[in-house]
């Protein structure tokens, strides 16, 4: 009996340790393994991705990298997710939430929280990108990692930078407008993430990119 129980448990610890691999702690799930792109689909221009020493490096023509991993079936609500990101020079880029992919463009579907500390656009990180924004100054430094935390919980959606709130967006009934000129559909629902590669001249690292999905 005791026997058995050995060789069961033999069986079991590679899955579980595979299944932990990912966990952090307070119940966050890591959505980059530090080593590739796995879990993750690029629209265009895939020489725009590059993985090196743990860290996403977001660099080139516009791209979007989307979240089609098994973490909640890619499909999220309610959550928050936390990012360790830092900037180049002059850099922009976003992370887009309630998304879905596609093929190439800019997403239509969804919201952006904008990351840019000195890159020409005035709307900064921190911004919730044409919602909501923090305007000229940026609330972290280039070549300095910072921490973007962003939940959605309900209607409310709560934008920190190095746990400081910069945003606190209460959707009103109906959504913003439901279509923006040039047909971004801005209003919560559900979906996966996006990174955004914005241009060449912009260079952008992410090495931890953590959800927990929220009830």
């Amino acid at each position: 009996m005791k026997l058995l129980s050995i060789l069961a448990l033999a069986i079991l610890l590679p899955g579980l340790a595979s299944a932990d691999h990912h966990k952090s702690g307070e119940g966050f799930v890591e959505l980059f393994n530090g080593k590739n792109l796995d879990g993750w689909k690029i629209n265009e221009s895939p020489g725009s991705w590059k993985v090196e020493n743990g860290e996403i490096i977001i660099k080139g023509p516009r791209s979007h990298l989307f979240y089609a991993g098994k973490v909640n079936n890619a499909a999220f609500t309610n959550f928050e997710v936390k990012l360790k990101v830092l900037t180049k020079a002059k850099a922009n880029a976003g992370f887009y939430f309630h998304t879905k992919f596609q093929d190439s463009g800019w997403p239509k579907k969804g919201f952006e929280a904008q990351i840019n500390a000195t890159h020409g656009d005035p709307k900064k990180t921190g911004s919730l990108y044409g919602v909501r924004n923090v305007m000229n100054t940026a609330p972290h430094k280039d070549d300095e990692w910072f921490d973007y935390h962003i939940t959605v919980q309900g209607k409310m959606i709560t934008i920190k930078v190095n746990g400081k709130t910069t945003i606190e967006y209460t959707e009103p009934k109906g959504g913003p407008t439901t279509k923006e000129k040039g047909g971004f559909d801005r209003v919560l629902s559900s979906g996966t993430f996006a990174i955004q590669c914005h241009d060449p001249g912009s260079e952008v690292h992410i090495k931890s990119i953590k959800v927990k999905p929220l009830k």
